[in-house]
């Protein structure tokens, strides 16, 4: 079996203080009353037909409602979360206002064998978190972009 791919772009911002990222809560049943570890780069999944970096910016657009800041792209490289999925990820410095995030939507069974399709937000909120806190929020397998992150930008 082929692992899923994942592709995403983890948005930054510099002050004097401190380096900034922009993550987005998950959204679903799941994850509502979790905090620590239920917060991810936007990222979604592509096929053989599209290439990582294409994913990357679609998936922002869809996740956040929002288009792709301009600028360059720096490469994080990938992670193999625990699920098995790998996911490839770029930073990009950017800034946008997550009070005008309007998140893309997934439709799930929900209660799981009530044979009922809901419809919930992939992510249910945004927010910018300096790199330490950032690294309690994120789910632990995309840790390692942040230090790529602050490596990179050192």
């Amino acid at each position: 079996m082929v692992a899923q791919r994942s592709a995403g772009i983890l948005l930054f911002r510099r002050s004097d203080a401190d380096t900034e990222v922009l993550l987005g809560h998950m959204g679903g049943p799941f994850w509502e009353r979790r905090g620590a570890g239920a917060w991810s780069i936007p990222k979604g999944e592509y096929g053989p037909g599209e290439t990582p970096e294409s994913a990357a910016r679609r998936e922002f657009q869809e996740e956040l409602g929002l288009p792709v800041p301009s600028g360059e792209l720096l490469d994080l490289g990938t992670v193999r979360q625990s699920s098995g999925k790998i996911v490839t990820a770029w930073a990009l410095r950017g800034d946008l206002d997550p009070g005008l995030v309007v998140p893309g939507t997934f439709e799930m069974e929900w209660p799981k064998g009530s044979g009922r399709m809901q419809t919930f937000p992939e992510i249910d909120r945004a927010a910018w978190f300096p790199l330490e806190e950032a690294a309690e929020k994120i789910i632990k397998a995309q840790r390692p972009f942040l230090d790529r992150l602050r490596s990179a930008l050192a």
